[in-house]
């Protein structure tokens, strides 16, 4: 890994808190930030997000200080009380949050300070420190969740049996985020939960006020949302499990019989209840199998992505679709102990094998990884060749995969060769949507 970050797949953390209070029903974001900042988070997320970006008071029309020297020198609150002033008066919200730019928090600005003033007269607004030198995007959508938990989520609420909140699918970041929290919340209320995801159409304010009853956290992520989990227990007392993003039948088994252990659910209910879904799952997959064979459509697989995506992918690909992964690259930016938890990805796999796993954030270096695998090889009689291939990434992995000559599907930020309005992989019906994606790519030049 280079000393700088080539051709990036995430935002600052500014950015991503920003687009986190974005997805929130009936939330204003007020950014309290030099001029430039909401410009360049919004062609960003326009280039990487399958097409969503803006909505009311989102993109280019958030409210903005536009901090300038004048504000460097001799300091940013008036000119951010003036902009809550006039926000408060023209946009039309329920929650205000004033998320801040590495300007504002280098120079030392009073947020807190000032939205108190605000708070003081009966406004709901609340304000999260997210400078972008903080770190990425993902660590942005942390900090605006435990600020909701701190000063926003109403406190010692009784905890109400078998309701739970969802937490580490990132807005935007995830590309598939409304289609993959909505398919855990049916999949879940199906299994007789009440489900608060915080950032469907199907969630409000009122619900996420009271989101401290929950009995149980359920974060499925093994990096993204544990930071807020962690503030969550301390401040409302509620506990928290991790579980991988569940795509498929063989990861959605898992998933739900580890919520059921959490919450105390017979293993005969969620028995009964998987083995009716998974029946489902395969009926609609039984017409395709035989031509699924005739056309010899296995694959050898890359997959490119973040923390999130890259174990899950994998794991549904080699469980579920009977394909074989030579290769996972994961391109966040991760401490040691978040990195533990992610390079046994070959020992969740049902049957070993074993993939290499390597962290990079490079782009470009991507083909090096490949060429450890596969030019080692070239002076031995039977040369090791990745055909037939696919690549799963994002857009930037495009030139990878004609390098290589396979097919390629966009999955992972920044995703631009897609238009993504509620489709989601997770669940069992997620896994057959996964898997019609991946043959029409394969077969759309027919």
């Amino acid at each position: 890994m280079s000393s700088f970050i080539e051709r990036p797949r995430y935002l600052c953390s500014l950015g991503g808190a920003l687009s986190t209070v974005t997805a929130l029903p009936d939330t204003i974001p007020i950014l309290h930030a030099a001029s430039g900042c909401a410009g360049n988070i919004t062609w960003t997320q326009n280039g990487g997000s399958g097409l969503q970006v803006g909505g009311y008071c989102g993109g280019l029309s958030v409210p903005s200080s536009n901090v300038q020297e004048r504000e460097v020198v001799f300091g940013g609150d008036s000119r951010l009380r003036e902009q809550v002033e006039n926000t408060l008066e023209i946009m039309d919200g329920k929650l205000y949050i004033v998320v801040t730019g590495c300007v504002t928090e280098v120079i030392g600005d009073d947020v807190r300070a000032v939205v108190s003033e605000f708070k003081d007269e009966g406004f709901n607004i609340i304000s999260a420190e997210t400078g972008g030198f903080k770190g990425n995007s993902y660590y942005g959508y942390d900090l605006v969740l435990q600020a909701l938990i701190k000063d926003f989520l109403v406190k010692n609420t009784p905890k109400v049996k078998h309701r739970v909140n969802i937490f580490g699918i990132v807005p935007y970041m995830d590309v598939f985020w409304r289609g993959n929290l909505e398919g855990i919340r049916q999949l879940l209320e199906k299994f007789g939960l009440e489900v608060n995801t915080f950032f469907t159409v199907h969630d409000n304010l009122e619900n996420i006020k009271d989101a401290g009853s929950a009995e149980l956290n359920i974060i499925v992520s093994d990096v993204y949302g544990v930071e807020a989990a962690e503030t969550f227990k301390e401040v409302h007392g509620t506990p928290y499990i991790t579980t991988q993003l569940p795509i498929g039948p063989s990861a959605t088994n898992k998933f739900l019989r580890v919520i059921a252990n959490a919450l105390s659910i017979s293993e005969e209910v969620i028995e009964k209840f998987i083995n009716k879904e998974n029946k489902i799952y395969y009926r609609y997959l039984e017409p395709l199998t035989e031509i699924y064979n005739d056309l010899d459509l296995q694959r050898y697989a890359i997959i490119i992505g973040d923390a999130n995506y890259s174990p899950a992918i994998t794991k549904f690909l080699f469980d579920d679709l009977g394909w074989i992964p030579k290769l996972v690259v994961i391109t966040d930016q991760l401490d040691e102990e978040e990195k533990e938890k992610l390079i046994n990805i070959p020992k969740n796999l049902e049957i070993p094998l074993n993939p290499k796993v390597v962290f990079e954030t490079d782009t470009s270096e991507v083909l090096k990884h490949f060429n450890t695998i596969y030019l080692s090889n070239e002076n031995k009689k039977y040369k090791n060749t990745f055909s037939p291939g696919f690549v799963i990434g994002s857009s930037l992995d495009r030139g990878f995969a004609q390098q290589v000559g396979a097919a390629h599907l966009s999955i992972s930020f920044p995703v631009s060769n897609r238009a993504v309005i509620d489709r989601g992989y997770t669940g069992y019906s997620g896994g057959l949507r996964l898997i019609e994606d991946l043959l029409s790519s394969i077969i759309s030049g027919r």
